[in-house]
């Protein structure tokens, strides 16, 4: 680990039964969460909720080989490749059968801050997590990881200390259902894929 890590108290580690609610309920309270991947990440600072109820979901079409994991029981890690390039990562939310998720789209680099940049090849920080692809990359996490249990090793969420200021709005990259407003993060964090329009 790097001796220039920002290290901020960890709250309690969240278990999978903290996932089995509403997927709109869970998508807010994970801003400012700290997700790590053998003990590399940092607060969770931008997500997207989606829901088998609209065309955007994976899951919209019903069960697949590919989504399957999102059909199964709340608090479980959802893996998939994104235009053959990246992995993106989704927490499993709501009852089983209900085939919810929320895609984890930015993190805070603090911990692990060396091991992040070397994985990325690059040194700035704000980069090196301002994304779903980024994020899978700088922590390591691939298709393997698939179907791991979000409150066992490697994978711990620790539950926010503080509460930040979270601002919301639409999905981004998305055509289908891309009018409603799923997405939230960190208001004014430098570390948001993207910035969020003004108020």
């Amino acid at each position: 680990m790097s001796t220039t890590d920002r290290r901020p108290a960890l709250g309690k580690q969240l278990k999978r039964s903290f996932f089995a609610r509403s997927v709109h309920e869970i998508a807010p309270e994970l801003i400012g969460a700290t997700l790590l991947v053998d003990g590399v990440g940092g607060p969770i600072i931008e997500v997207e909720a989606y829901h088998h109820t609209e065309p955007a979901a994976h899951s919209y079409r019903g069960p697949t080989p590919r989504n399957m994991v999102m059909f199964g029981p709340p608090g479980y890690l959802y893996v998939y490749r994104s235009y053959g390039i990246h992995w993106c990562m989704n927490f499993v939310c709501e009852a089983e059968g209900s085939a919810a998720a929320v895609l984890i789209r930015a993190v805070e680099p603090i911990r692990g801050l060396a091991v992040m940049r070397r994985r990325r090849g690059l040194h700035d920080e704000r980069a090196l997590c301002s994304g779903p692809g980024k994020v899978c990359e700088a922590l390591a996490v691939s298709i393997k990881y698939n179907g791991c249990a979000l409150d066992t090793s490697p994978i711990a969420i620790h539950a926010r200390t503080e509460v930040p200021e979270i601002a919301s709005g639409v999905r981004i990259g998305i055509t289908k259902a891309a009018e409603l407003p799923w997405r939230y993060g960190a208001k004014g964090s430098r570390f948001l894929s993207k910035p969020f329009p003004k108020d």
